[in-house]
């Protein structure tokens, strides 16, 4: 199974045992070079994620979490900052049907959130780790980073005058420019 992903931990269903198994995984410097530059963040000193994979019927059933510390630029002091990302993930695969293919492509064309998740869909009866890892830790990323403790201050209003409707409020308050 060749993978698109900067991370990937294929997983064969008929390579889990039937009591399951266990995976510490660390995604090595040049994997979280690559994962930071495809989430978007300046650096991603830490990544790793804790999995118990189980059968379940003729799928899997994936718990664990996905932990990273994310290297960021406040949004207000622009200053680089270090978040920590800690993400639970419980997901269930399943082979592909006719009937699930179908499901998923009319589920793309319509959202709702109030619905339950979907399974996920075995590739060639494989699961990748890797790939939901990062699609986890991509979603607990926050996209307007702070430094703890800062706030940001809107500017003061010192002058009503420099508004885009001044001059005809000015004209309303002197009688419209009107002489009578």
């Amino acid at each position: 199974m060749t993978s698109k992903t900067p991370w990937s931990i294929p997983v064969r269903r008929d390579d889990v045992p039937e009591t399951g198994l266990h995976l510490d995984l660390s995604a090595d410097e040049k994997t979280r070079n690559a994962v930071a530059a495809l989430a978007g963040v300046d650096a991603l000193p830490r990544l790793a994620a804790s999995f118990d994979v189980t059968r379940r019927g003729s799928g899997l059933r994936v718990a664990g979490e996905v932990v990273a510390s994310v290297g960021q630029t406040c949004v207000v002091t622009l200053e680089p900052i270090i978040n920590e990302v800690r993400e639970p993930i419980d997901l269930v695969f399943v082979p592909p049907t006719p009937e699930r293919e179908s499901a998923a492509d009319e589920a793309s064309q319509s959202i709702d959130p109030e619905a339950e998740d979907e399974p996920e869909m075995l590739v060639d009866g494989t699961a990748d780790l890797g790939a939901f890892a990062i699609e986890f830790l991509m979603l607990g990323i926050d996209p307007y980073p702070r430094k703890p403790g800062v706030a940001f201050d809107a500017p003061k209003k010192e002058d009503d005058g420099g508004h885009p409707f001044a001059v005809l409020a000015a004209l309303k308050r002197g009688g419209g420019g009107r002489e009578g």
